[in-house]
C-alpha cells in the first residue's frame, strides 16, 4: 500500500518528459524501419519522406510497402500493452496478461476456425470482430471457473494457463484438419507476425485502438481506486463489479482485435506494463500511456529484428517477443517466490 501511494505521488512533469522521450525514440525507430529493406534508403532521406519530402520512388516504397507494417506494429504493441496494464490493475496481479490468461488463445481458436471453414474467403475487416468474440468467450470461461466467493489472483492465473493450453491444443487440431495449403500461412500468423501487412490492416485496427486506449486512460482513476482493495474501493463509492467488468471489456477488446491482425504476439502485454510501472509508478493515469509507448517500441523492435537479423528470411516478431518475455516471466515468478 505504501509503495502504491508513493507511486501515485511521482511528479507528472517527469512522466510527461519520459513520454516525449519515448515518442522521439519511437519516431526514430519508425524511420529506421522505413529505411531498412532490400532497397536501402538513407536514414535522413527516409525521415524526409515521412515528413512530406523525398522523391516519388522513395515515397512509394515507404508509404505502400514499409510504413503500413510498422504502423501496424505500433498499434498492436500499444493495444496489447494497455490490455495487459488493465488486466494487471483489475486483478491486482502482476502476472496477468492477455496471452498468459488465455484471452489471446481464445481469439486464436475462433480466427483459425473461421479461416479453416471459409478457406480464406473473407474480408480482413471481419478478423478483429471474430477474434474479439473468441477473446470474450475465453475471458467469460476463465472468470466463471475462477469465481469462488470472489476471484483469487493465483487461482485466476492457473485457470487462465489451463484455458490457454486447451486453446492451443484446439487450434492445432483445427490447423491439422483444415486445408493443407493454408497450414503454413496460418501457422506463421499464429506465431505472431506482421509480414504482408497492408494499409487495409492498419485502417482495420485503428478504430479499435483509437476508441479503447483513450477509454482505458479515461478510467485510470478507477484503476487507482481498485488497487487499494475492494473494501476500500467500495468505501470510496466505487461500483467495483461494474467497473471491473467495464475495464475487462476494454482489455479483451484490445487484445482480441490485435490477435485478429497480428496473431498471437506473446508477452508484450506482460512486459510493457511492468517497465512502465518501474518508470512512472503505480498511477494508471501515467502508467497507461507509457505502457502504450513501450509496447509499441517493443513490437517495432521485434519486427525490425525479424526482418534484419536473419535476412533474407523474414521471421515472425512473436519469436523475438517470446525469446525476451519467457525469461522475464520466470524472473517475475522468482521475485514473487515466498510472498
Amino acid at each position: 500500500m505504501k509503495q502504491g501511494l508513493m507511486g501515485l505521488r511521482r511528479p507528472a512533469a517527469a512522466a510527461a518528459g519520459l513520454g516525449l522521450a519515448l515518442l522521439a525514440v519511437l519516431f526514430a525507430l519508425i524511420v529506421v524501419s522505413a529505411s531498412t529493406g532490400t532497397t536501402r534508403i538513407p536514414f535522413l532521406e527516409a525521415a524526409a519522406v515521412l515528413l512530406g519530402g523525398g522523391d516519388e520512388a522513395q515515397r512509394m516504397i515507404i508509404f505502400n510497402l514499409r510504413l503500413p507494417r510498422t504502423l501496424a506494429a505500433v498499434l498492436v504493441g500499444s493495444a496489447l500493452a494497455v490490455s495487459g496494464a488493465l488486466m494487471q490493475g483489475v486483478f491486482r496481479n502482476p502476472l496477468a496478461s492477455p496471452d498468459l490468461m488465455g484471452v489471446s488463445g481464445g481469439a486464436s481458436v475462433l480466427v483459425v476456425g473461421f479461416l479453416t471453414v471459409t478457406a480464406s474467403r473473407y474480408s480482413i475487416h471481419l478478423l478483429p470482430f471474430i477474434a474479439v468474440c473468441g477473446a470474450f468467450g475465453a475471458a467469460a470461461m476463465i472468470y466463471a471457473l475462477a469465481w469462488k466467493r470472489g476471484v483469487g489472483t493465483f487461482r485466476l492465473l492457473l485457470i487462465g494457463v489451463g484455458v490457454s493450453t486447451a486453446a492451443s491444443a484446439l487450434t492445432t487440431f483445427l490447423l491439422i484438419s483444415g486445408p493443407a495449403y493454408m497450414a503454413s500461412q496460418v501457422l506463421n500468423w499464429l506465431t505472431g507476425t506482421l509480414y504482408g501487412t497492408s494499409k487495409e490492416y492498419v485502417w482495420t485496427l485503428l478504430p479499435w485502438a483509437a476508441v479503447f486506449i483513450p477509454a482505458a486512460w479515461a478510467m485510470s482513476r478507477h484503476l487507482n481506486v481498485l488497487a487499494l482493495g475492494d473494501a476500500t474501493a467500495v468505501g470510496l463509492g466505487s461500483a467495483v463489479n461494474r467497473t471491473r467488468l467495464l475495464l475487462l471489456f476494454f482489455s479483451v477488446a484490445l487484445a482480441g482485435a490485435s490477435v485478429g491482425i497480428a496473431g498471437n504476439v506473446s508477452f508484450v502485454g506482460l512486459i510493457a506494463p511492468h517497465m512502465a510501472r518501474s518508470l512512472v509508478g503505480n498511477n494508471h493515469a501515467r502508467m497507461i500511456p507509457i505502457s502504450a509507448l513501450l509496447g509499441a517500441l517493443l513490437l517495432v523492435l521485434a519486427d525490425l529484428a525479424g526482418r534484419t537479423l536473419f535476412s533474407p528470411y523474414d521471421l515472425p516478431a512473436g519469436i523475438f517477443t517470446a525469446a525476451f518475455g519467457a525469461p522475464f516471466f520466470f524472473y517475475l515468478l522468482y521475485k514473487r517466490k515466498g510472498r
